[in-house]
């Protein structure tokens, strides 16, 4: 059975489509995630839920050494289309341990907008730090608790799973609200150290072509990054 976790078939189609134009993706996480990455030249990345390719591109673009894994053959499909055969690819569930990966094999790791969709966090952080190399760095976006609040209402520190509508399409997407010291907390106790974090605001090349979505991702949170490194 595919992974609950992963986008598949049209819903897969869709996010790949609209990933590589979306406000959200395209110019306010990918943006912030890159800045957090600095000079990569020569690194091995492990891009941790790949999706369409679209960061594995921007990665090989910056000199990086790409391997990406993903849940879902639909999203593989676009992420080949991108990348051809610059990337190594996989298909993987990404809640059963990195078994492909040899210890201390990588320079740093990249997880954009995937933590907040898996269920066996603890263990995929136990499995990043195994495979990173001593002074790697681990890269992790995910929703900003404050956006979550605000849209779905309750407690704060609600830890529900939640299903959200995607704007203008049929789809939804399901994963699991945390505040800040559940998000922190998680990726401290794995081992990482933390570097870095940011609340990522639009790039000015937003405002030319949606003024709405550039005004409204500079008034309130969408997401959090964060950069860590591994002692």
């Amino acid at each position: 059975m595919p992974p609950k976790n992963a986008y598949h078939d049209a819903l897969g189609d869709y996010f790949a489509e609209h990933a590589g134009i979306s406000p959200y993706n395209a110019y306010t996480d990918r943006p912030a995630m890159l800045e957090l990455a600095g000079d990569i030249a020569g690194a091995r990345i492990l891009d941790v839920g790949c999706g369409a390719g679209h960061y594995a591109a921007d990665l090989l673009a910056r000199g990086a050494e790409v391997v990406g894994v993903d849940g879902s053959a639909t999203l593989l499909e676009h992420a080949r289309a991108r990348v051809g055969d610059r990337a190594e690819l996989r298909l993987h569930d990404l809640e059963e341990p990195l078994g492909f990966a040899d210890d201390a094999s990588f320079d740093g790791a990249v997880c954009a907008l995937v933590f907040h969709h898996l269920a066996r966090r603890t263990q995929l952080l136990g499995e990043l730090r195994r495979v990173l190399r001593p002074g790697g760095w681990l890269l992790v976006s995910t929703t900003h608790p404050a956006a979550d609040w605000r849209h779905f209402g309750g407690s704060y520190y609600a830890d529900d799973w939640v299903e959200l509508s995607l704007e203008s399409s049929p789809f939804s997407i399901c994963f699991q609200r945390m505040p800040l010291e559940t998000f922190l907390g998680e990726l401290l106790s794995a081992g990482f150290v933390l570097e870095r974090l940011i609340e990522p605001r639009p790039v000015p090349g937003l405002l030319e072509i949606d003024e709405a979505a550039y005004g409204k991702l500079h008034q309130a949170p969408c997401f959090l990054s964060v950069r860590l490194a591994r002692p």
